[in-house]
């Protein structure tokens, strides 16, 4: 298994500039982070990763407690090509290291009245789902699909790895963007194809996924639909944490050291260029470039002094407009619910309404629509034997809505509980081993996500490609973004193209000179 180090090897790191390859500081060691290091190491720099948590993983960090695994955060793997290519970079494949297992269902999507559609990757099954919704619906559902399709290829094959750097890049991708019509809503784009609303919830939910509510983000994001269709629905033997250790393994192997403990305060800048970060305890540690996989919209405005900040301002970045945070119930039980999928979706009375109040109205609703995983349908080891590991996720307003979490967490989690209850966990209360909360305060105060927003700016048109933080700081040189609230965005499949966007700009080590 690899291992991470930690504060001895503090006194190792370069505290002054070298003569030897360029060294780069990777702050963070998120899916993006980890990402980053790999292809900067292929590329010959000297790579160090600083991260803030116990253990690597940033949102996917994993939560052990009373014999039970809990991934803190994602847990859809969608595109294991973009994690393949990272393994083939080392001389390696990903499934000496990783086993990744194909879901069937890839979700059971359960509404308020005890009905569900089972959404799955067999083509024949999802259609004859959509049948048994709405007859009416099958040709709209396929005429949906192929536009998908359509913007799988314009979004995410043609435009999901650019690092969008000038006005000319925005020029470039405005054509695909009239063919997506990439002006409307996803949920706007599936009306116009599909009558019933059951089956409208269906095919635009994915965006919740990523931080994005379907009334608002680009139909573009369609392209979630034939990205699973194309590549499957997977999840990690052991948990998403077996990916991020398979990584660092990794990183390891390449000689880069993932320090873990060590909290960035300060990105040092010098005549506009990023030179080096100062840790919490006032130690420097010096480079040639950095890579933040942090919070962006927090990175520019904790990290990075006002004077150096011409474009991302205070004002800027408090105007944007932020994804929903999440309210996160881990629980173990001492029984095992052999009828349950490990991804259910199980929505409340509301829909538009409900996504109203967390978005635009920053109002913290008594109804509320889960998120429920159970990874042991799939993996009986991440609990004890005979037990179940669950995590119900409920997608909440960020702090905005000013709710005093440290005073309503557990009302809350005991309504979670009740609906639970009521639903597909029977008996739940007597069940309940073992039990773990997060709330907005956690995305707040351990990822440092500005307004405790779960997945950054809300990716909305004008908060997306060339609008949202570049990849190659506009402010600071020297200083490069990856992770969810950078192009492209949000999500496993968003986060490692970030990291392959730098590509396109970082060039071998050998070359590298400063502009």
């Amino acid at each position: 298994m690899a291992t991470h180090v930690s504060a001895p090897l503090l006194s190792e790191l370069p505290t002054a500039k070298s003569t030897l390859a360029p060294h780069v500081v990777v702050i963070g060691s998120g899916f993006g982070g980890l990402a980053a290091a790999i292809r900067f190491r292929s590329k010959g720099y000297r790579v160090t990763v600083l991260e803030k948590l116990s253990e690597p993983g940033g949102r996917a960090f994993v939560f052990r407690q009373d014999g039970f695994t809990f991934d803190a955060g994602p847990t859809i793997v969608t595109a294991p090509f973009l994690l393949e290519e990272l393994w083939a970079l080392c001389g390696r494949r990903m499934s000496d290291d990783v086993e990744l297992v194909p879901m069937h269902p890839y979700y059971r999507i359960r509404f308020a009245d005890g009905s569900h559609f089972d959404y799955s990757g067999d083509p024949q099954a999802r259609r004859a789902e959509v049948a048994r919704f709405c007859p009416a619906d099958v040709p709209g559902y396929e005429r949906f699909m192929q536009k998908a399709e359509a913007c799988y290829r314009l979004g995410f094959e043609e435009l999901g790895s650019v690092a969008f750097e000038s006005l000319w890049d925005l020029m470039a991708a405005i054509p695909n963007m009239v063919r997506m019509r990439a002006w409307r809503s996803i949920y706007a784009m599936v009306c116009e194809h599909l009558s019933d609303p059951k089956l409208r919830v269906v095919m635009s939910f994915h965006p919740l996924l990523i931080g994005g509510n379907p009334l608002s983000v680009t139909s573009a994001y369609s392209l979630i639909a034939s990205l699973e269709r194309r590549y499957g629905v997977h999840f990690a033997m052991g948990g998403t944490g077996a990916l991020i250790r398979g990584m660092v393994k990794l990183l390891d192997q390449l000689g880069v050291a993932v320090l873990c403990g060590h909290e960035v305060s300060r990105i040092l800048v010098s005549q506009s260029r990023a030179n080096g970060v100062e840790l919490n305890d006032g130690r420097k540690i010096m480079a040639d470039m950095i890579v933040s996989n942090a919070d962006t919209a927090a990175t520019y405005k904790h990290l990075i002094a006002p004077e150096h900040r011409p474009h991302w301002t205070d004002r800027r970045i408090d105007r944007g407009k932020y994804s929903m945070s999440l309210f996160v119930w881990y629980f173990g039980t001492k029984r095992r619910y052999d009828d349950v999928p490990h991804h259910m979706l199980i929505l409340g009375p509301r829909y538009e309404a409900l996504l109203r109040d967390i978005f635009h109205k920053h109002h913290l609703a008594k109804d509320f629509s889960l998120y429920l995983h159970r990874p042991t349908a799939t993996d009986p080891q991440l609990a004890p034997p005979g037990c179940d590991s669950f995590y119900a996720l409920s997608p909440v307003p960020h702090l905005d809505s000013g709710t005093d979490w440290e005073r309503h967490a557990e009302s809350y989690r005991q309504a979670v509980e009740s609906v639970l209850e009521q639903s597909v966990l029977p008996g739940l209360r007597q069940e309940v081993v073992s039990s773990k909360i997060v709330t907005p305060l956690y995305f707040q105060r351990e990822l440092n996500s500005l307004k405790g927003a779960a997945f950054g700016l809300e990716p909305i048109l004008l908060q997306s490609a060339w609008f949202r933080p570049h990849n190659r700081s506009e402010d600071v040189k020297d200083l490069y973004f990856v992770g969810a609230g950078t192009h492209p965005g949000a999500g496993i499949p968003g986060v490692l193209s970030s990291a392959k966007a730098l590509d396109s700009i970082i060039p071998q080590a050998k070359s590298w000179a400063r502009a």
